[in-house]
């Protein structure tokens, strides 16, 4: 023993038996040799050798020198590092390094060599794995708690640690790293703030996502430690999110997604922490609180979440939450509330309430969002949603938005078809939402065209049917390019009626390409698409081509899936001849009194409307399942019933049905022409209109029936029995536009020497005496009845004839000026009522639109008339000024009127009813809109200057230049109603800046001032109107758009018949500012706002209830203060909502629906 201490205190390295000096002087192979026989005798010592510890005392010394410490080879490094791990093992608890310095140096090298952990393909693996091993088990690094440089000594291990990790190791290795980093948390003094962050990194979604072991070792670290760190992770929060202290640490910004992490690796560790989400739920600072709010619904929303319990106070003031004021925050509450249904049942009733309050909420987002939140609960399990969450989703059907509307009643359908047609939930579900059947398909009767579910389907079905057939008609045509050319075309028509187009397109190509190669597919589709397709056949040929196409190698198919999309779509899967049948049977017993109608609380007559007005809508989509004796004969029934409704329903079936009737059903002709002809003789107008129609659409020898109607009606016109005038002059008007040749001769006669000099000229009984400007319909006088019937029958004539050879278009115009030049008192006698006028004012306004709209007539009409036609859209009359703006909007829309009656809605902008303003900017915007897709879709047209949205600026310009309210060319307050006008069409036409636009339209303007107007180009005043509205245009332009000043991608080509050609010749040219200096001040900049196309443009308007006050004569109301033309409430302009936004939108109930439609509700539902 003495000689060992002797060795040991004489300062000379003692090596193991066999083992020469290791220093600089030998080669670094021989130095490894060596090492490694050290290795292995440090390896098999233990901690009671206590002679061979004091034998090789210099030797650890040696070892842990700078020579070896620095050395360059790693292997000899290794062996080092393995060497001095035993020596702290054997030597402990005290350890033969005393030097502070030298620790540092050692436990640095140590960490350094961990490093080799990451290769776990290495061949030096092992000895990295028993160095880990070693100091783990050994617990070496604790000998650094008295050291100063602790903290970066384990800072440097944890960061080390965690970078080498990886998905290679096993479970020991994971096992020795949790075991070496949490003995220094759970046995340390302190975890300072490095420390702490270096685990925390870890859990940042961030690194999480690039190292997906670093976060399960760090996840393990903190479960293992989780009561020694919860104090350092409190007071980390606690100066965050309580003292604002931000840069304690550059973890700062993810607090919220760290509190969420390490709620999910263990709760414990937020005990203090959580209290503080409470305060921030509370913060002044809306994007904060929007924060909390979004980590908050992740914890309470979480499967096995139990925070909403143990937490209660937390979870009232969460709740709270759904009543910010802040939009996005309300929007993310909603959000949660489908995760927090489905994974927590029992807070259903603690959400119901506050899910109520959002169903109104103002705006639509979260209206819509409500409804998704719960129909998703509800999809999964019925169960999870109570019947008030349910109720919630069945009043937004009501909802005043089309998008809110359409996903509750797309979410109402897939609940129905889920737990009442697939009977997932069973008998007792299915009886819950029993209901909503009847919900979706009164829905059908509201007024909204956009609501009428059924219709829209049938028609949009019918239509890509159509597109379908024509698609394989052009397939089996020769292959040419422009064969090709066209089957691209029917590719791209049909793509846009699928959803998605942008991904349906290359299916869509693909599928034409199969039915080139496929010919049983191509018969099959053929037979789908054919018009006398029965449901039990398309069942057939779905599930044949879907087979076909089908690969049980391929489960996921999204070209399968399309095609599937796509024959639901054109297959007749609830429509056919047997369905038709089943529903004309229905109403048949309806007839006879023998269904269960008034049992149901139903009345007779309202079941069999019903029925017909749903056969109405089905004989336009499906006319060839209407081709039986049996239907056809009980419609026959229908003719002969008292209710004008049935009758008029049923006439129109026919007209829509009966083109093969004379060869196919010739019993059915010869009951139904007498009927016909007394119906145009006799019938009610309505009636009269539908049963011409039909004899022209159903018989081929039609000039002889019409013979027989015309002549006996032409002879027996007499003037002086008013009342029977009405059907005789609306059927002579109907066959003057269907057979004008044919009777020619009569009708100019009829029309110059009855209509106008007898009927128009003449004002025979004097109208009554009222305040009222409208009257209903069974109030107005049969002369007034008669004149609008006879300027009807003038119109009908002209668009028959379809051309101006006889000047008969000229002196029309004429007559139908001088009727709204006199306010729709054409003799100037006064003998007329008030409410006559109107009724005669809007006729002969609405018959110049019918003309405009032929091209031969609207040449001849001059600028004044149509200026003057423009200006009742400002008639004093209410009604007047409804029923005239839809009819203009269904002529714009349909793309048969000229541009420039687009610009007429500018004169809207002085309407002071908030209703028709919002109307009037829903129809601009859908008419604009129409024009762009249809350019869209028509590229390759020559019709630019006419279809072209932006060639309205011109026109617009150009009529509120000669408004006859604009009288003095520099007064402010005219001007103030001249920018209003011109902002209401712009503000839409500006909305978007497609193909700079915006530089056009200014291009546009600036060219219309080097020009004179067409109209008066040698009167100055009329001039410098022209160019005054142009500055108010263009400063209106140059306040919304900063993309203005750009070079436009067109020279803008100016309609001749407004504007005079620029002069050339004198070089004139026209910089001048015409607008007064304190005007610029009303111009605020602004980018325009987008337009939202509601369908409520489409729908009849219910009746305002303010009166319309102007300066100007037209508009003057003091009469208009009676009920009548006063009716209900205005609704809400788009752009001007208020908390009414939500409001419901009224339903008009067809209960009747119940009993009449039971043959076809599940199918039709299914397809929903």
């Amino acid at each position: 023993m003495a000689h060992s201490k002797a060795r040991a205190t004489d300062g000379k390295v003692t090596y193991p038996p066999g083992v020469k000096e290791i220093s600089d002087k030998i080669s670094k192979e021989e130095m490894v040799r060596r090492l490694k026989m050290v290795v292995k005798t440090f390896m098999d010592m233990d901690q009671d050798s206590e002679e061979e510890k004091e034998l090789y005392l210099n030797l650890a010394l040696h070892l842990a020198s700078d020579f070896f410490l620095k050395h360059p080879d790693k292997d000899v490094r290794l062996l080092v590092a393995c060497c001095l791990a035993d020596i702290f093992r054997i030597y402990a608890p005290e350890a033969p390094y005393t030097s502070p310095d030298k620790l540092k140096d050692i436990f640095m090298f140590i960490t350094r060599q961990l490093k080799g952990l990451e290769d776990t393909k290495s061949a030096q693996f092992n000895r990295y794995f028993y160095l880990l091993e070693n100091i783990a088990w050994v617990k070496s690094y604790n000998i650094c708690f008295e050291l100063e440089d602790s903290n970066e000594i384990f800072t440097q291990l944890y960061r080390t640690l965690f970078q080498v990790i990886n998905n290679g190791h096993n479970q020991k290795v994971h096992m020795h790293m949790v075991d070496l980093m949490s003995s220094i948390i759970c046995e340390g003094d302190t975890v300072s703030q490095e420390l702490l962050d270096t685990v925390l990194v870890n859990l940042v979604p961030a690194h999480k996502n690039l190292n997906k072991q670093a976060y399960d070792l760090a996840k393990a670290l903190l479960k293992r430690t989780a009561q020694a760190i919860e104090p350092y992770i409190t007071n980390f929060f606690n100066q965050v999110l309580m003292l604002g202290k931000t840069s304690v640490s550059d973890l700062s910004e993810h607090v919220f997604d760290l509190i969420l992490e390490l709620y999910n690796i263990d709760s414990h560790l937020l005990l203090s922490v959580l209290p503080q989400l409470e305060f921030k739920l509370k913060s002044n600072d809306n994007d904060e609180r929007l924060q909390v709010v979004k980590l908050l619904a992740k914890m309470f929303g979480a499967k096995d979440s139990e925070l909403a319990a143990q937490n209660k106070p937390l979870w009232q003031c969460y709740l709270g939450r759904f009543n910010d004021i802040h939009v996005p925050i309300r929007l993310e509450c909603v959000k949660f509330a489908s995760h927090c249904l489905m994974n927590h049942p029992d807070l259903a009733k603690d959400l119901t309430e506050y899910l109520r309050v959002r169903s109104h909420d103002p705006e639509e987002a979260i209206r819509h969002d409500v409804i998704v939140s719960i129909v998703t609960a509800a999809k999964k399990d019925l169960s999870l949603v109570n019947d008030a969450l349910l109720n919630f989703v069945k009043e937004r059907t009501l909802d005043k938005r089309w998008r809110v509307r359409k996903e509750a009643m797309m979410g109402l359908a897939s609940i129905y078809r889920k737990y009442s047609l697939q009977g997932e939930g069973g008998r007792e579900a299915s009886k819950q939402i029993s209901w909503i059947k009847d919900k979706l398909l009164h829905i059908y009767y509201q007024n909204s065209i956009d609501d009428r579910a059924l219709n829209e389907m049938w028609k949009c079905q019918n239509l890509l049917r159509h597109h379908v057939k024509d698609l394989l008609d052009l397939i089996k045509k020769p292959k040419s390019e422009a064969s090709s050319k066209a089957v691209f075309a029917k590719v791209m028509v049909i793509t846009r009626n699928l959803p998605d187009p942008g991904k349906a397109q290359d299916f869509v190509k693909k599928l034409a390409q199969v039915l080139d190669d496929d010919e049983r597919i191509r018969d099959q589709l053929e037979t789908l698409v054919s018009p006398t397709c029965s449901c039990k056949q398309a069942e057939v040929c779905v599930r044949d081509i879907t087979k076909k196409l089908g690969s049980p190698k391929q489960p996921s198919n999204p070209f399968l899936e399309m095609v599937k999309f796509l024959l639901e779509r054109i297959a007749p899967v609830h429509i056919d001849t047997e369905s038709i049948s089943a529903l004309i049977k229905q109403v048949n017993k309806s007839i006879d009194g023998t269904a269960d109608d008034e049992e149901e609380g139903v009345p007779t007559e309202e079941a069999i409307r019903a029925g017909l007005e749903l056969l109405k809508v089905l004989s336009f989509t499906h006319p060839v399942s209407f081709h039986s004796a049996e239907t056809f004969e009980s419609l026959l029934g229908c003719l002969k019933m008292d209710d004008e409704k049935v009758a008029e329903a049923a006439l129109q079936i026919f007209k829509n049905t009966g083109s093969k009737m004379e060869e196919s059903f010739p019993h059915i002709k010869s009951v139904l022409l007498p009927v016909l002809q007394a119906k145009a003789k006799r019938g009610p107008p309505r009636q009269a209109k539908y049963a011409i129609h039909c004899i022209n659409a159903m018989f081929s020898n039609r000039d002889t029936h019409f013979a027989q109607i015309f002549e006996p009606l032409h002879k027996g016109l007499d003037p002086a029995n008013l009342e029977q005038l009405i059907t005789p002059l609306t059927t002579l008007g109907h066959l003057a536009q269907l057979a004008p040749e044919q009777f020619a001769a009569p009708l100019k006669s009829l029309v110059a020497n009855f209509i106008v000099k007898d009927l128009l000229m003449n004002d025979r009984i004097p109208g009554k005496k009222t305040t009222k400007l409208w009257v209903p319909d069974d109030e107005v006088s049969p002369e007034t009845l008669a004149k609008i019937q006879g300027i009807k029958l003038m119109v009908r004539w002209l668009l028959g004839v379809k051309n101006n050879q006889s000047k008969s278009g000229n002196s029309t115009l004429r007559m139908l000026t001088a009727i709204l030049h006199s306010d729709g008192d054409l003799t100037e006698q006064g003998r007329m009522g008030k409410p006559d006028m109107s009724r005669l004012r809007l006729a002969a306004a609405c018959a110049l639109l019918k003309l405009a709209q032929e091209p031969c007539y609207h040449e001849i009409i001059t600028l004044e008339q149509y200026q003057l036609c423009a200006l009742v859209i400002n008639d004093e009359c209410y009604q007047v000024r409804q029923c005239f703006s839809q009819k203009l909007h269904r002529g714009l829309c349909r793309l048969r009127l000229p541009l420039e009656y687009m610009a007429v809605f500018a004169l809207c902008a002085k309407d002071p009813v908030k209703e028709r303003r919002a109307h009037a900017r829903q129809c601009l915007a859908k008419n604009v809109n129409i024009r762009r897709e249809y350019l869209k879709q028509h590229a390759a047209i020559n019709k630019l200057f006419s279809l072209l949205p932006e060639y309205v600026v011109p026109y617009t310009i150009h009529l509120l230049a000669h408004d006859p309210d604009y009288v003095k060319v520099q007064d402010i307050e005219q001007l103030k109603e001249i920018k209003e006008a011109l902002w209401f069409v712009l503000e839409i036409i500006m909305a978007k800046n497609e193909n700079n636009s915006h530089a056009f339209i200014r291009k546009m303007v600036e060219n219309i001032k080097q020009t004179k107007d067409a109209q008066a180009p040698t009167d100055s005043k009329t001039n410098e109107k022209l160019y005054t509205v142009c500055d108010v245009a263009m400063h209106i332009i140059m306040s919304k758009s900063t993309t203005y000043s750009l070079e436009s991608p067109k020279d803008p080509v100016l309609p001749s018949r407004f504007f005079t050609k620029p002069d050339k010749v004198s070089l004139f040219c026209n910089t001048k500012n015409y607008l007064p200096p304190e005007m610029k001040s009303f111009f605020t900049p602004g980018k325009p706002k987008s337009a939202n196309v509601l369908g409520a443009v489409n729908k009849p308007l219910s009746s305002a209830g303010k009166q319309l006050q102007s300066k100007a004569s037209r508009m003057e109301t003091a009469s208009n203060d009676d009920s009548s033309s006063n009716p209900g409430s205005p609704q809400h302009d788009s752009t001007e909502m208020d908390h009414s936004e939500n409001e419901d939108i009224s339903l008009k109930r067809a209960d009747s629906t119940d009993k009449v439609l039971n043959p076809l509700y599940d199918r039709i539902l299914y397809l929903l």
